[in-house]
C-alpha cells in the first residue's frame, strides 16, 4: 500500500494520532507487517497480509488520512515467494 499526501505535512500531521491509532489496530490484527515514511516525507508505504484486494481497498478507505482528505492510496499486489525468515509466514507459492 503506497500513501502519496495530497496536502501540505502540516495538514497530515493534523491526522497523525488518528492514523497511528489506525495502524496499531491492523497490526494488533494482523494484517499488517511493516510501515514507514517515504523519503522524502511525500506519504508512506504499508506492508500488508492476509487480506484480499478489497479489504485492503476497504482498509485504506477507513485510514483517517484519507477520511480527512489529505492522502491518496495506490495499492500494488504481488505474490510474496521469496521472503526472510521473519515472514516465512506469509510466503506464497505460485499459481499451478
Amino acid at each position: 500500500m503506497e500513501l502519496t499526501y495530497t496536502a501540505p505535512v502540516e495538514e497530515v500531521e493534523e491526522h497523525m494520532d488518528a492514523h497511528l491509532a489506525w495502524l496499531d489496530g491492523h497490526y494488533a490484527s494482523g494484517t499488517f507487517l511493516a510501515s514507514g515514511r517515504k523519503v522524502p516525507r511525500q506519504g508512506g508505504i504499508i506492508l500488508a497480509a492476509g487480506a484480499s484486494r478489497a479489504e485492503i481497498e476497504r482498509i485504506a478507505e477507513e485510514d483517517p488520512f484519507t477520511v480527512a482528505g489529505v492522502c491518496s492510496y495506490r495499492i500494488v499486489e504481488f505474490l510474496a515467494t521469496r521472503t526472510s525468515s521473519y515472514l516465512a509466514p506469509v510466503r506464497e507459492s505460485l499459481p499451478g
